[in-house]
């Protein structure tokens, strides 16, 4: 990565959304551990097209995600890669927090009577932010859980990993075409804690250095080998060098 073009805090019990260009990179970093960011990936050429969870995970057969593997849409495009993760496992199976879950784990609270004290979740936030899209609750899909890790036990249950992303940990994601990001610092919906959470992440938009032929992404999986050209003839109608 090279040029630093913004950079900013999410922080915990929050949300927000952007819209990212071919050709940059998105890096956050877990502030003081513990962190979750829910995310979603839009196309903001055909708002239709979205992160797909089950083709991302099939294509390149793994229940996990780290540095190496793309982030597909359902059209079989490359939102993005991963081309960094010092945590190791990223979930994406696990979805996320609603309201009743929350209230029911950690006790209600509202911003007219809290302020930024009060307990959002994971649901309502990713519908505040793609509202200004024009979407809405039939428009959300299985999300990422960045910095989260959720593994299985011998019977199949799942397991969340409560001491995974530790301070400074960080996860690069390289676009490789337009796409909206919509984020939000809520919980794991698996998070065990007492208290409510309030972990928030630090975020820098940066300029991508040019995928090059032994690139990790690209090679790790024949399947994304065709992802990428997929992409690029996609991105070719567009008018995005690739």
């Amino acid at each position: 990565m090279s040029e630093l073009l913004y950079e900013d805090d999410l922080p915990g019990n929050s949300h927000w959304s952007l819209q990212l260009a071919a050709g940059t990179a998105l890096r956050l970093t877990d502030i003081e551990g513990g962190a979750n960011v829910g995310m979603l990936f839009y196309n903001p050429h055909n708002l239709l097209e979205r992160y797909n969870a089950p083709d991302t995970l099939k294509c390149q057969h793994t229940f996990k995600l780290t540095a190496g593997h793309c982030l597909y849409s359902d059209m079989g495009h490359i939102f993005c890669s991963i081309v960094e993760d010092t945590t190791g496992w990223i979930d994406t199976v696990a979805g996320t927090t609603n309201k009743a879950m929350v209230n029911q784990r950690w006790g209600e609270r509202d911003y007219q009577h809290d302020r930024n004290n009060w307990k959002q979740n994971g649901y309502d936030s990713f519908l505040v932010e793609i509202a200004k899209y024009g979407l809405g609750d039939r428009d959300l899909a299985a999300n990422l859980n960045l910095f989260s890790k959720v593994a299985t036990d011998e019977d199949g249950a799942l397991v969340y990993a409560p001491e995974h992303s530790k301070a400074g940990d960080s996860i690069t994601l390289r676009f490789e075409m337009d796409t909206v990001v919509v984020m939000n610092s809520c919980p794991h919906p698996l998070n065990p804690a007492e208290q409510y959470p309030h972990k928030g992440v630090h975020f820098e938009v940066l300029r991508a250095d040019p995928v090059q032929d032994d690139d990790l992404c690209l090679n790790s999986r024949p399947e994304n080998g065709r992802g990428f050209e997929n992409t690029r003839r996609y991105c070719l109608g567009l008018g995005i060098a690739k």
